[in-house]
């Protein structure tokens, strides 16, 4: 399955940048690690040079920290990349206009080919601002994030209203988090031409087998706090994948990633390590069967571990 945005075809796999920030939001509370540049950089060429040239970003993202480094890397790049506007405590035209002035001076005036809504708050007034955006060629595309069926529908509703379409839908989704699959986004957009972006497909690190009872997250971490609890529990999961993998020369975590790609989606995966982007080909070009796909679903129903982020 190929995807376009904009008339620029899609790759099947874009690359997040949430674990290239710092602070609240960054790698080192989220994670339990920190990003040393030069390994992110290396990280990032690999990736680039092997055609993955979408990149996922937004400004709280370590609050400017990883649009900065993107921004550094991709200089002089062709690339395609979607950015994102976080709605604050309320609505305000002119903190929009200045967090996204903020995000594009990073990149030197480079638009996004799509920015998205990050939370489904305020958008009879921030769907509209953002239409105007789009006509005023400030931004290339529109999409949602976080949204559920019903608040899709109405801000699908309220764009179209304005002239405009809704390109994207950014949710979490993973082979333990489905969501999206059973209240009818991913549905709505295989009918409706919209590119469902899935965030989260590895869980944080949770579903790359790496992690055990025996070998827990960090700590000290927001994914330990989230995950440690439930490693036993998965890791019957953890072998389903490795079995399925092995079949296609695949391993734990770029099953996971592939199952989604399977599923109709183009997933977002966070790299900050060489091997990380070097994985992202075969990922990618292989495609699990429906019957590896009902196997994996119906283990994951069974464990029956659901990790709900604290924005959603």
């Amino acid at each position: 399955m190929s995807f376009s945005i904009n008339g620029k075809e899609l790759p099947p796999i874009a690359v997040g940048t949430w674990a290239w920030g710092s602070g609240a939001n960054g790698s080192k509370i989220v994670f339990g690690s920190k990003s040393d540049p030069q390994t992110l950089r290396e990280s990032f060429d690999i990736a680039y040079e092997s055609g993955f040239t979408l990149f996922d970003t937004a400004a709280v993202y370590g609050m400017g920290n990883a649009e900065k480094l993107l921004a550094e890397f991709t200089d002089g790049k062709d690339f395609i990349f979607s950015d994102k506007y976080t709605p604050m405590k309320k609505f305000s035209p002119e903190l929009l206009d200045k967090m996204y002035d903020e995000s594009i001076s990073r990149f030197n005036g480079r638009i996004p080919d799509i920015y998205w809504l990050h939370q489904p708050k305020y958008i009879e007034d921030t769907l509209p601002f953002l239409c105007q955006m789009q006509k005023d060629g400030k931004i290339g595309s529109i999409g949602v994030s976080n949204f559920n069926f019903a608040q899709l529908q109405t801000a699908n509703d309220i764009v179209k209203k304005h002239g405009c379409t809704i390109v994207g839908v950014q949710n979490h989704f993973s082979l333990i988090h489905r969501v999206s699959d059973k209240n009818g986004v991913l549905e709505w957009c295989k009918n409706n031409n919209a590119v469902f972006f899935a965030y989260m497909v590895l869980e944080q690190g949770a579903l790359t087998g790496k992690f055990k009872s025996k070998k827990k997250m960090p700590f000290f971490s927001r994914r330990g706090f989230a995950y440690n609890k439930h490693l036993k529990k998965l890791e019957p999961l953890f072998e389903q994948l490795d079995n399925i993998g092995k079949k296609h020369g695949l391993t734990v975590s770029q099953t996971a990633t592939a199952y989604a790609v399977s599923k109709g989606t183009l997933p977002i995966v966070g790299i900050t390590k060489p091997y990380q982007a070097k994985e992202l080909t075969k990922t990618a070009s292989e495609k699990l069967s429906n019957e590896e796909i009902l196997q994996l679903e119906t283990l994951a129903d069974e464990i029956g571990v659901k990790v709900k982020a604290g924005w959603e």
